[in-house]
């Protein structure tokens, strides 16, 4: 299968590490040129350098925080002076704090807004312009919690889900340009969020993390948590040339793990 992305500019958001950093390295791999962008300097820097020593596709790095409105601005025109437009936009976004809902403030109920939602609308509004020039993609990572809740995490559960419902509406609107919108949503994945949260849910438990962690993938049918890279092989595969008509949709990466239909 030919995904012809040699060449087509990716704008990765959270790309320092994670979920980010597999998507970025994938489509690198795949010969793309990617804008990795984070609050995190150092660690672009490091991400960089490795992902030019893959002598693929060019890359190049810029700092900023994605719930600031300049931010944003300075991150995208950036992107379209080094490489001249945008063909694919990677939203992407730490998860909220856990906490059952009397446990929450006002302030993070905010916050979570602004960085897991109100983030990607303005990547989005902020991208349209280049996306629209010659069609598109648009990724919005979300969780698994937009088809299943999870316990103790009312923040992802809510605004995740709003992210579904808004990819759905832009399918629509998007169309008649050619830009193709989805959400992909990741299981129990091998990332330090997936880390961080067995380390809350084993404490709770009072049992170590290396027992929560068996606990977790005796819930998972493929008996185990995925790689970065096999969520990332998901998200090439729709930002390529070989996704023409899927959009609006959302695909869980989570080896059978959530139920529903």
């Amino acid at each position: 299968m030919e995904y012809n992305l040699k060449g087509k500019t990716a704008l990765v958001a959270a790309s320092s590490q994670g979920l980010g950093k597999a998507i970025a390295e994938t489509l690198v791999k795949e010969g793309a040129n990617v804008m990795l962008t984070s609050r995190n300097d150092a660690k672009l820097s490091e991400v960089r350098a490795e992902l030019i020593d893959l002598q693929r596709g060019k890359v190049s790095f810029i700092s900023g925080d994605i719930t600031n409105a300049s931010d944003i601005e300075k991150i995208i025109d950036q992107t379209v002076k080094e490489f001249g437009g945008i063909d694919i936009l990677i939203n992407n976004a730490g998860g909220p704090p856990a906490g059952a809902f009397e446990e929450l403030t006002d302030e993070e109920w905010q916050s979570s807004f602004e960085l897991n939602l109100f983030s990607y609308i303005r990547l989005i509004r902020k991208s349209l312009p280049y996306l629209k020039q010659n069609g598109g993609k648009i990724i919005n990572i979300a969780s698994s919690s937009i088809k299943e809740p999870i316990p103790g995490l009312i923040l992802s559960n809510t605004f995740r889900t709003a992210i579904v419902g808004m990819s759905k509406t832009l399918a629509s609107e998007l169309a008649p340009y050619n830009i193709l919108i989805n959400t992909v949503a990741p299981g129990r994945i091998a990332t330090d969020r997936v880390r961080h949260l067995d380390e809350v849910n084993s404490n709770k438990a009072g049992v170590s993390i290396e027992e929560m962690e068996e606990k977790m993938k005796g819930q998972i049918p493929l008996g185990r948590y995925g790689a970065p890279e096999e969520f990332a092989n998901v998200v090439a595969f729709l930002v390529s040339d070989a996704n023409t008509y899927m959009t609006g949709s959302s695909f869980l990466v989570d080896g059978g793990m959530v139920k529903s239909i």
